[in-house]
Parts: structure tokens; C-alpha cells; sequence
């Protein structure tokens, strides 16, 4: 086990097993030093963790714990792609989708459910780029859905 899966579970969370898509596509792609996620659900086994809009169905601490467990399901996929997530150098950029009510606009607070998590477990290497977005409606009636992009060790960097 990885010292980012020992801080994880530190946390009293655990990675879960890798995603399976539900539709047309892969969880993550490499393409050079980068892997870039598909979005990922708040799918923790089996389960939806929330379901339905922030401002009306889900609390605001709801909304963070479900943008916590897509980041869980988004690193499960980085680690199906290069086996071991002590090869990230830097989280680099998050984009959060937020489905909400019109008059919700705590988007970014549901975001940092999110990113204060990356920050505890990849401490200086977790900070990153985000965008935190509202829509009307996301895939399963979910209330967050979270893509990642992350900068790995370039493969001559293992060998040193």
C-alpha cells in the first residue's frame, strides 16, 4: 500500500476498486505526463452516496462528502492507469459539476469537500486549478460529478 493510500485511510476512507463506465468511454486516459479522468460519479460500493439537487434534496455537507467520494473514484481510476498514485507530481486541475437549484450558489464551498481532501492527502502536491460549476442536472440524478488532471513522473524519472 502507497504512503497516498495510508493517508487516505488515515482519513477513515478507502479507495475504492476502479469504476466500471456506464456508458461509451474509460475512466482515465495517459497521454504523456498527464492522466486525465473521465467524470466521476459519488459511486461508493455499488452506491450513490447523494442523490438529487444541492438546495433542495442535498445539504451542503452532503454535496462535499459526494465531491470527496468522486474524488475517490477519479484516483481509483489514476491508479488503474499507472498502478501506483506515489508517481503523481501535482494534481493540476479539477473540474466540479455541481447540479443545484437555481438559487443555489454555494458551488464552490461543495467544490472544497473536494479539494481540501487532495490538500490533506497529497499536501503541497494537492493543490491545483478548479472550476466549480452549476447545471440543472447530472447522470443517476447525482449532485456533483468531478474531473481530474494530473502531472505523473516521467517514466526515465523512475529509473533514478
Amino acid at each position: 500500500m502507497s504512503r497516498i493510500e495510508r493517508r487516505v485511510e488515515r482519513l477513515g476512507l478507502q479507495l475504492p476498486a476502479t469504476p466500471k463506465p456506464v456508458a461509451a468511454y474509460v475512466p482515465a486516459i495517459k497521454t504523456g505526463d498527464y492522466v486525465h479522468t473521465s467524470g466521476q460519479l459519488p459511486i461508493l460500493n455499488g452506491k450513490m452516496v447523494a442523490t438529487g439537487l444541492l438546495g433542495r434534496d442535498v445539504t451542503l455537507e452532503q454535496g462535499q462528502e459526494a465531491a470527496r467520494a468522486c474524488v475517490l473514484n477519479a484516483l481509483a481510476a489514476i491508479r488503474s492507469v499507472i498502478g501506483d498514485l506515489e508517481e503523481i507530481t501535482q494534481i493540476i486541475r479539477m473540474t466540479v459539476y455541481v447540479a443545484s437549484t437555481p438559487d443555489f450558489t454555494d458551488q464552490p464551498e461543495v467544490a472544497n469537500g473536494a479539494s481540501l481532501f487532495l490538500e490533506k492527502v497529497f499536501r503541497d502536491k494537492g493543490s491545483h486549478a478548479r472550476s466549480a460549476v452549476g447545471c440543472s442536472s447530472l447522470p443517476r440524478n447525482s449532485p456533483v460529478e468531478v474531473e481530474l488532471t494530473v502531472e505523473i513522473l516521467e517514466r526515465g524519472e523512475l529509473d533514478k
